[in-house]
């Protein structure tokens, strides 16, 4: 498996390097954001790994301009950025996981993994409920007479909302399972997110009420007879 590293500290990157290699990874390393995102749209890689605080440009930008480029290789973001916000930009703007600094090159291998299996080739293109598809390529999400492009975030956890039908998740079970996020009672994040896909879906001249129900004191499910 080959592997892109996007880190300027030369001493994580060497750490990096050796320890994925002994795990069986080959690691090609750039230190700056420039030589990121040249080396993401010009060379093959099976998988990024991106610090977000470089020089000449950030990991954010990289990662958005990958995308907006249509680069569908798998990103890791490596950063010291640990807040909730942080990590949620992350997946908002691509990101498949995030991993605080510092951290453990065997849970940095486990990650890895985790990610390719996701991202096998067994994977659809279409995720689709009764009148409700979702493009898992494009992110757009058609409802109806309605289409809409969904963020990251969006589609993360429409998508996980798709998969099961009729099942009731909690709060906590979707910052976890969507995001990898451990439960904060004060975040709305998750409410948030499922306004900004509401909105989106009843747009259409039928105006037809959103699939994604709100199960009170429990959490959110899609409903069955979409």
């Amino acid at each position: 498996m080959k592997i892109l590293l996007v880190e300027d500290e030369a001493k994580i990157a060497d750490f990096v390097v050796k320890g994925l290699a002994v795990a069986g990874f080959a690691v090609t390393h750039v230190s700056d954001g420039e030589q990121g995102l040249e080396a993401m749209l010009t060379n093959h890689h099976d998988l990024v790994l991106l610090d977000l605080m470089l020089p000449k440009m950030n990991g954010y930008d990289v990662l958005r301009q990958a995308k907006e480029q249509r680069n569908q290789t798998p990103v890791i973001i490596l950063s010291a950025k640990a807040d909730l916000q942080d990590r949620l930009t992350g997946f908002d703007v691509g990101a498949d996981d995030y991993l605080p600094k510092p951290f453990f090159v065997e849970e940095l291998a486990a990650r890895i993994k985790a990610v390719m299996h996701r991202r096998a080739p067994t994977q659809i293109d279409e995720i689709k409920v009764g009148h409700l598809s979702l493009d898992v390529v494009s992110h757009k999400v058609t409802w109806f007479d309605v289409t809409s492009i969904l963020s990251q975030r969006e589609f993360n956890l429409l998508a996980f909302l798709m998969r099961s039908p009729g099942h009731i998740y909690s709060r906590q079970q979707i910052l976890k399972h969507v995001w990898e996020i451990n439960f904060d009672p004060e975040t709305n994040v998750v409410d948030v997110c499922v306004r900004r896909i509401k909105r989106k879906l009843e747009r259409g001249s039928q105006k037809m009420a959103s699939p994604i129900e709100s199960v009170r004191g429990v959490g959110y499910r899609l409903k069955l007879e979409v």
